[in-house]
C-alpha cells in the first residue's frame, strides 16, 4: 500500500522556508530521508540521502507551485501538471457577423 502513496508529488514546505541561496532543509518523507536546498542560482532542488556508506546523493524530482515544494520519489515519469490533452486542431472560422 505504501508505494501507492510514494508515486505521487508530495508537499515538503512552503518555499519562504528556505529564503536564500545555501539554504537548506531535511526532512523524512516515507521513512527516507530527503535533503531540500536551494543552489546559488537560486534553484530548488531535491536530493535522496542514501544510508549506505560512501553512497553519493541521489537527485529527487522537485518542483515549486504556487510557493509550496513538492518532491515525487518515484522514478517513472509523474508530471505536477495538469494531464495532457491529444492535441487538438484548431480551427480558425470568421463569425457571421463579420
Amino acid at each position: 500500500m505504501a508505494t501507492a502513496y510514494r508515486s505521487g508529488w508530495h508537499f515538503i514546505d512552503l518555499a519562504t522556508a528556505i529564503p536564500h541561496a545555501g539554504d537548506s532543509l531535511m526532512v523524512t518523507v516515507f521513512g527516507e530521508p530527503v535533503v531540500v536546498t536551494r543552489d546559488d542560482d537560486e534553484d530548488v532542488r531535491a536530493y535522496r540521502c542514501l544510508r549506505k556508506p560512501r553512497g553519493a546523493p541521489q537527485p529527487v524530482r522537485c518542483a515549486i507551485r504556487y510557493g509550496m515544494i513538492f518532491v515525487n520519489l518515484d522514478q517513472r515519469d509523474h508530471r505536477l501538471a495538469e494531464p495532457d490533452v491529444p492535441d487538438l486542431q484548431t480551427i480558425s472560422a470568421t463569425p457571421r457577423s463579420a
